[in-house]
């Protein structure tokens, strides 16, 4: 059995950076510094109350600076090189770095955070609170354009290491009310970077998404997660099952392709999972992601959102579940949520949700023969955290072996 690595160090301007090595990496442990003029960080961001729902809107204007749809030579995630001064100084497995222009953070204190969960349930006009926590950016592979459905097994296995680590350390961070890894991919989404990466949200808040979701389980009760998984797993609606996940089309899906994943046993978040639960995420959710790719001639534009457990509520009722999300209605058609769902948020589907499960599992089947998955090819024993002042006096663990 082989560990996932991982070396922590700091950009130019303080931000954090972190290294996640495969539990088979080829890379050599030492990481060059960045050695750009640090930059200023932007001011963080502003919250403010919508009176008529209750919802807080965090107002970044930082983010208009970001870069749009870079050539490759110029991927601001790929390693730096003499002629890309990018965000990452040196070759690596899996990277994860504060964002340059996040939405929450980089404050984690200020004199009008929020106040705790019932100062951001109150209601009032022109209410603001700062937009304190913290974005980060995870860079799936070094390679410039892709998604984590191209990743080989290891390297998935090390995303998901990532995942749960960062959810473990942002968790525990002053002010953090939830934390959301996800994917944006393809245009059609809105991503502004053909760069394989997701990211990470830590917001200061609970987001309206779980508020929902707490006031269903407050109607229904504490089993609800479990009693779904009971009947959808009995239903014509599963996509793919393990030993431990399911992955199945919901039976009120609003979206012409919708997934969601749930593991079999109760988990607050990916930070609870176990190392054989990660082991075969690492596949499953890649045989997932290629038969969603296979069901067109094309890359299929989705959003993949990790639905945990927010920190210290609930976390005994909300189980960890990945909802993925494409408005593809057809191989030159995509859904729009014009007047209903975007007005009213009154949803309507296109496509019938057993229809949808029979075309994925077809699909599934095709890419399982077309780009097989494979295996893992060490298994592995969890993380090791290495002090990056020790890097330079560590073995290279391919000349050891």
């Amino acid at each position: 059995m082989a560990a996932i690595t991982k070396r922590p160090t700091r950009l130019s301007d303080g931000r954090e950076l972190i290294y996640y090595d495969d539990a088979d990496t080829a890379l050599a442990p030492e990481r060059k510094p960045d050695l750009r003029e640090p930059a200023p960080r932007p001011a963080t961001a502003t919250m403010r109350q919508d009176p008529l729902t209750g919802e807080w809107v965090s107002i970044a204007a930082a983010r208009q600076n970001r870069v749009m749809l870079p050539p490759a030579e110029l991927d601001p995630l790929a390693p730096a090189s003499p002629t890309n001064p990018s965000e990452i100084p040196d070759l690596y497995d899996v990277a994860v770095f504060e964002n340059k222009s996040p939405s929450f953070g980089p404050l984690l204190h200020d004199e009008n955070a929020p106040e705790g969960l019932q100062d951001l349930t109150e209601v009032g006009i022109a209410r603001t609170r700062t937009s304190v926590g913290r974005c980060e950016v995870v860079c799936f592979s070094p390679a410039t354009t892709g998604a984590f459905g191209s990743l080989t097994p290891s390297r998935a296995r090390t995303v998901i290491e990532a995942w749960a680590d960062r959810t473990t350390q942002l968790s525990a961070l002053p002010g953090v009310r939830q934390v959301f890894p996800f994917e944006n991919r393809g245009e059609a989404i809105g991503v502004t970077l053909h760069h394989p990466h997701g990211q990470i949200y830590a917001y200061p808040y609970i987001t309206p998404r779980t508020t929902a979701l707490i006031r269903s389980l407050d109607a229904y009760g504490p089993t609800l997660f479990a009693d779904i998984l009971e009947r959808e797993r009995a239903s014509e609606r599963v996509v793919l099952a393990g030993e431990h996940w399911t992955a199945y089309v919901p039976f009120a899906a609003r979206w012409p392709i919708e997934i969601h994943v749930l593991p079999h046993r109760h988990v607050a978040d990916l930070s609870e999972t176990t190392a054989a639960e990660r082991d075969e995420l690492a596949t499953f959710y890649l045989r997932v992601l290629r038969g969603v790719d296979a069901l067109y001639d094309s890359p299929t534009p989705y959003i993949a959102a990790w639905h945990q457990a927010p920190v210290g509520i609930r976390r005994d009722e909300i189980r960890l579940m990945l909802q993925l999300t494409s408005p593809r209605r057809g191989a030159d058609r995509l859904k729009f949520l014009a007047g209903s769902e975007s007005a009213m948020g009154a949803w309507i589907g296109d496509i019938p949700p057993e229809q949808a499960a029979a075309a994925l599992r077809e699909a599934v089947g095709r890419a399982d023969q077309e780009n097989p998955v494979g295996e893992l090819p060490v298994a592995v024993s969890g993380l090791v955290t290495v002090d990056p002042a020790a890097a330079a006096s560590t073995p290279d663990r391919e000349a050891d072996r």
